[in-house]
């Protein structure tokens, strides 16, 4: 179960990062930005991946 959550848990990232480039392109953020909004964003989706993992496994 762990190593397809992790598998899983990759490809939402990836997804979200491409999401994230397309959000950056198409509202013109400024190349001096762009590292802490992609920062900012997939932080906040790993702290939700390791949150609904424990939610899954201690469940």
């Amino acid at each position: 179960m762990v190593l397809s959550f992790i598998l899983l848990a990759v490809v939402v990232l990836f997804f979200i990062n491409q999401l994230t480039h397309s959000l950056c392109a198409q509202r013109d953020i400024p190349e001096e930005q762009q590292p802490a909004v992609f920062r900012t964003i997939n932080v906040l989706i790993t702290i939700l991946l390791i949150s609904s993992y424990f939610e899954v496994l201690f469940t």
